[in-house]
């Protein structure tokens, strides 16, 4: 496995990969990987010639310096995971100047109103620092194909438009949801729960299983009220919000349409850990 420690470095290995007419699937990550993480590359693997990934902890995207502070940085770790899982050529580690030449300034986007919902009305500036971060390291790394995970469901759809609006050849991947076995979905902020803590995530998982259950037997409003009366119920984790969106527009529902496909969206803090998970309605 190539490590790749500056764009320089990057450029030249990408270009004699593109004269070689190899196909580049791609996967970018802000370390503390798991299982999850692992997925996105398995799935790469099977559909390119080389896989790249790349470990950058993003600054434009905290709104919570605190929560900027407290990501956990494990790259030797997270190096010898790539390494171990064999389906990775190349990792790219670049510097804040490779990313940010200028000083790090998110760029404005517009996606139509997907930036407006969900994560949007909680965590001001997020996508615009998601979408300068993805853009740059899609125009450095020039993949064929990018890989995401569903966990991060709005993100997806955000880095999707993004790729449409800017025209660029990339086909955007969702990848599904990463759980371990008892159903907490896998994610790098989850590494700082307690074994205890882990334990009582799995409420998110069960919920939304319920929600499921619920869907089209039930109205929104009196899946909403079920779904806050789990939580107060819930010792130590506090309701953030829960939302039924359609899948295409993001927007919150209250009435299901026969024709439109819709998702569930939790989001819970357990002590200083935000969570989120979300299930596709069938």
């Amino acid at each position: 496995m190539e490590i790749l420690k500056n764009k320089t470095t990057l450029l030249n290995y990408i270009e004699r990969q593109k004269e070689m007419g190899k196909k580049i699937g791609f996967a970018p990550t802000m370390g503390a990987l798991h299982e999850g993480h692992l997925s996105l590359y398995k799935a790469a693997k099977d559909e390119n010639d080389l896989v790249i990934s790349s470990i950058f902890v993003n600054p434009t995207q905290f709104d919570n310096s605190n929560d900027l502070e407290k990501y956990p940085r494990t790259l030797e770790f997270d190096l010898k995971k790539l390494e171990d899982s064999k389906d990775v050529d190349a990792v790219y580690i670049p510097q804040l100047k490779d990313m940010y030449p200028n000083g790090a300034e998110s760029k404005h986007y517009d996606f139509d109103g997907l930036e407006n919902e969900m994560e949007g009305k909680y965590r001001k500036g997020h996508f615009d620092g998601v979408g300068t971060i993805v853009e740059e390291l899609f125009r450095q790394v020039r993949p064929d194909q990018a890989y995401f995970g569903e966990k991060d469901f709005q993100q997806l759809a955000i880095i999707k438009k993004l790729v449409q609006k800017l025209k660029l050849p990339i086909k955007v991947h969702g990848v599904p949801i990463f759980r371990n076995e008892n159903g907490l979905a896998l994610s790098s902020r989850n590494e700082r729960l307690t074994s205890h803590q882990k334990k009582e995530a799995e409420l998110l998982n069960k919920t939304l299983i319920q929600v499921n259950d619920w869907f089209r037997v039930i109205t929104v409003q009196e899946i909403n009220e079920r779904v806050k009366e789990i939580f107060m119920k819930a010792n130590g984790m506090e309701l953030e919000y829960f939302i039924i969106a359609d899948e295409k527009t993001l927007k919150e529902t209250d009435f299901f349409y026969k024709d439109k496909n819709y998702r569930a969206f939790l989001v819970v803090n357990l002590g200083d850990v935000r969570l989120i998970d979300n299930k596709h309605l069938d």
